[in-house]
């Protein structure tokens, strides 16, 4: 027999506004990441402008719009901070109304368990099922950390969120639960991802021959990640694993393919594993109820000790520029803030370690300004630019000109190998910068 959870859900059950009525001048609010958003309270908080002063929020990954970031420019009242920058906060970040955390994922828990305050946390979750627990859905990698250090812990339910099947960490009871709030909302955007450029391609089919049947991919945020797991489901691989924190359409391409089966995986054979998940409804009713597929905190999923346990693991991640020393810069465009450091270190340690895994940065070799000048994306050496990943830790880079492997290689090898998959147009100014800064031998090809 069941026990019954009737009373104690109704006695904890508030309006929105009640529920933010808890928050207090100076309090730190999480509001976790991505479909975690708690849209009810965060509209209702933001009601509460005038009242307070000083209430700092943190978020990640979400969609917009944040109410307590666009009601108040002045920022008296309320602060936003992100640790990782979709694109609607990167135009909060834009307008000076966001601030970036720098973060490495799988350290993620434990900043909270020793180092963070959380007054208020505040988290959509699933409708409660029959034993108490509500589901953290695809925000299953940071909710549960989160949840266990706030003092009080307000969840809104969300209708339209998969309930998902996790390892650990994807639930969290009512007892454990101060306030709930229930009320209507809109469905998710129906988030398609972008169609492949030309470049993109020709980057995925670069990459293409370094992958072998059985490998396990991780697929970072971007068009290029993308474009590889659409050019790896037409491919004739088979029985590819998924081991990623971001689960995004390009898996579920895979999985329709037949091509992702998990069968060859060392740890969590046959299973699909992920910290979150953003893209369209179709993904989220695959994820939903799904034994195939398990959430993880992201402590798990970025550890690069666990990463290293899985053979042939590749990791494939963007970055937005790289000097000719090897250093990448993946999160920002000089000063300005685009997205966040993620996992993107965790997986290049990690799938560098593993048993035949690799790890590569991907990237245009131009971009073009809001002028329309061309410019390259490999610079001669960053000065105060952001460094998202050492030169020390930098495996296989890759752009539409090839694919190079950097590991072990002194200053002057890895100008070279740069160099050759710049685009042609620029490399000579780079041979120039390049012998400017001793980095360049008389003896290698022009």
């Amino acid at each position: 027999m069941l026990k019954d959870f009737t009373s104690e859900y109704k006695s904890k059950l508030r309006t929105p506004e009640e529920a933010v009525s808890v928050v207090k001048s100076g309090d730190w609010i999480d509001y976790t990441s991505c479909l975690g958003k708690p849209v009810l309270l965060d509209r209702a908080l933001a009601k509460r402008r005038d009242e307070l002063t000083d209430v700092k929020v943190r978020g990640n990954l979400m969609s917009g719009p944040v109410e307590i970031a666009e009601c108040d420019e002045s920022q008296e009242h309320f602060i936003y901070h992100s640790w990782h920058c979709s694109s609607y906060e990167r135009r909060l970040c834009d307008k000076g109304l966001c601030y970036y955390i720098p973060m490495v994922f799988h350290n993620n828990a434990a900043y909270y368990e020793f180092f963070l305050h959380v007054n208020v946390v505040m988290v959509s979750v699933t409708p409660m099922d029959a034993h108490g627990y509500f589901n953290f859905s695809v925000n299953t990698g940071v909710a549960a950390p989160i949840a266990r250090m706030a003092d009080i812990v307000i969840v809104e339910i969300n209708e339209h969120l998969p309930k998902v099947r996790g390892g650990y960490d994807e639930c969290i009871h009512i007892s454990e639960v101060d306030f709930i709030v229930e009320g209507e909302h809109d469905n998710f955007p129906d988030i398609q991802g972008a169609e492949p450029t030309e470049t993109d391609i020709k980057i995925a089919e670069h990459i293409l021959p370094y992958i072998v049947d059985g490998a396990t991919l991780q697929l970072g945020i971007g068009s290029i990640p993308n474009a590889v797991g659409e050019i790896i489901a037409r491919s004739d691989l088979k029985d590819l694993g998924m081991h990623t924190e971001l689960c995004s359409d390009a898996f579920l391409s895979l999985y329709m393919s037949g091509k992702l089966t998990n069968k060859k995986k060392k740890i969590d054979k046959g299973k699909g594993v992920y910290g979150c998940a953003v893209g369209s409804r179709d993904l989220y009713n695959w994820l939903d109820d799904n034994p195939g597929v398990m959430a993880y905190p992201l402590e798990y999923v970025n550890r690069p000790g666990v990463i290293e346990q899985i053979d042939n693991m590749v990791s494939i991640n963007s970055c937005v520029s790289v000097d000719l020393y090897g250093q990448v810069a993946a999160e920002s465009s000089g000063a300005r803030q685009i997205s966040g450091t993620g996992g993107q270190l965790d997986f290049l340690i990690g799938a560098s370690a593993s048993s035949g895994g690799k790890a590569f940065i991907c990237m245009s070799s131009i971009y073009v300004d809001k002028e329309g000048m061309t410019h390259s994306t490999i610079t001669p050496q960053f000065n105060g630019d952001i460094i998202t990943s050492p030169r020390s830790q930098i495996y296989f880079l890759a752009t539409e000109y090839g694919v190079v492997n950097l590991e072990g290689l002194s200053t002057w090898e890895r100008a070279e190998k740069i160099i050759s998959i710049a685009h042609p147009a620029f490399r000579d100014n780079l041979i120039r910068e390049a012998e400017v800064r001793k980095i360049w031998r008389r003896s290698n090809k022009r």
